[in-house]
């Protein structure tokens, strides 16, 4: 009789015969798994948007933003919520603090970032169904610099529907091909050396740092964004662990860039990882009172608490932010396959999260309900152990001091890659023969 490790092995097969057939996303991410991702681009090379602004009233308005050189674009609506899609070439945004968070007219707020290697994104959030009456770059005249100009109008929902998805605007070409954002985004950044990763037999752990471009996750009073805190605990995370020498380490992203959700779960299956780490840090609104220390969340179809439901439900929602939904559902010919495996890999996700909650324990302050489940669709690859760490609340002072502080992310990852080393020295004693 084999051990777990090989029952893991059948599952993984009966889940490549179920993509074949009915052409689930990981068939197509597994095309180019090991292409290096795109070279970095300096930042100072690209147009800078210094400020932006909103003019006109409930029938009308225009969003301006001040360029310092004129760029093509792509603007189209999205509906449920009501949303108008702003895609550029790569920006740099030095917009004054706190720009978007209100609005005006027809537009309640807007966001901005990177959304891809080579492309960025505004997305509007509308009060209400709207049209696109005008989408133009204007070239500098008379002392004022180059300008995207957005013109709105009122609609009702059958004028605004008529026109969803219609593009306004040149044709948008980004300053990297598309060949190599497809293989970023599909492919993640792999840190091992390219050449030794055909023959290399190590474990493969993908560090997946949540948010990141135009999503920026939760934000401290301070201004402190989530993407930048996970993102600085997962490289830490990575180059101990690279250090080791022990696994291939795997980033969804490792720059601020926008993932969509489905493509982090993607990376994951593409590289056939044997580990994957969703890095978060959550926050709670004024209202709900305040609440502190580490949470480790696996794959639940049933919430476990009302906090656990109101995180994933939050968390689920960074396509829209990032505006476009992707959202990709399996179709019911492989519903049965995908339930064998992910019980399977519940098993195996469980016992990292508690391998993990006895490590973290003696290093950093835990929730008082450390463990918890919910429906995160970032966690739903049916054949790869997964959690989701959230590393603190940004809204408790305490909890925001020990995230920016060094001293104890170097703690903190020290007992992560622990945990990391327990759980898979019990995974080769649970694969050797009965």
């Amino acid at each position: 009789m084999q051990g777990r490790a090989n029952h893991f092995v059948l599952f993984r097969a009966l889940l490549a015969c179920a993509a074949a057939l009915v052409c689930l996303p990981a068939a197509a991410a597994t095309a180019a798994p090991d292409q290096p991702a795109p070279a970095a681009i300096p930042n100072n090379s690209f147009p800078i948007a210094s400020d932006a602004r909103l003019a006109g009233d409930d029938t009308q308005t225009r969003f301006i933003v001040d360029l310092d050189a004129k760029v093509p674009l792509r603007a189209f609506t999205l509906a449920d919520p009501y949303r108008v899609v702003i895609d550029l070439p790569q920006i740099n945004f030095r917009l004054p603090a706190a720009v978007g968070t209100s609005g005006r007219g027809l537009i309640k707020a807007f966001r901005y970032g990177l959304v891809m290697p080579g492309g960025s994104r505004i997305v509007l959030e509308l009060a209400g169904p709207a049209r696109i009456a005008k989408a133009d770059m204007l070239d500098a005249a008379n002392g004022q610099p180059a300008r995207m100009v957005i013109e709105l109008d009122s609609v009702d929902r059958t004028a605004f529907e008529a026109q969803l998805g219609a593009e306004k605007g040149p044709e948008l070409r980004p300053s990297v091909g598309a060949a190599d954002v497809t293989a970023s985004v599909t492919g993640g950044v792999e840190t091992a050396k390219p050449e030794a990763t055909k023959d290399d037999l190590r474990p493969v752990v993908v560090l997946d740092p949540g948010h990141g471009g135009i999503d920026n996750g939760t934000q401290s009073a301070s201004g402190i964004a989530e993407k930048t805190l996970v993102l600085d605990f997962a490289l830490a995370l990575r180059d101990q662990m690279e250090k080791a020498g022990k696994y291939r380490v795997v980033l969804t992203r490792a720059d601020d860039t926008f993932i969509p959700l489905n493509d982090r779960v993607k990376i994951a299956r593409a590289r056939g990882a044997a580990l994957f780490v969703s890095i978060h840090a959550d926050a709670l609104p004024r209202s709900e009172g305040d609440a502190q220390g580490a949470t480790i969340y696996t794959l639940s179809d049933k919430a476990s608490d009302a906090e656990a439901q109101r995180l994933a439900d939050a968390e689920n929602k960074a396509d829209a932010i990032g505006g476009v939904n992707l959202t990709e559902e399996p179709t019911e010919v492989a519903d049965i396959l995908i339930d064998l495996a992910q019980r399977e890999t519940k098993t195996f996700s469980n016992r990292f999260a508690r391998t993990l909650m006895r490590e973290m324990k003696g290093t950093t302050r835990l929730h008082k309900n450390p463990l918890k489940s919910a429906g995160f669709r970032v966690l739903k690859a049916p054949d790869v152990p997964s959690v989701l760490l959230e590393l603190g609340y940004v809204s408790n002072k305490g909890d925001l001091q020990q995230l920016v502080s060094e001293q104890w992310r170097t703690k903190t990852v020290g007992a992560v890659a622990q945990a990391i080393d327990s759980f898979f020295a019990k995974r080769v004693v649970s694969a050797k023969p009965d």
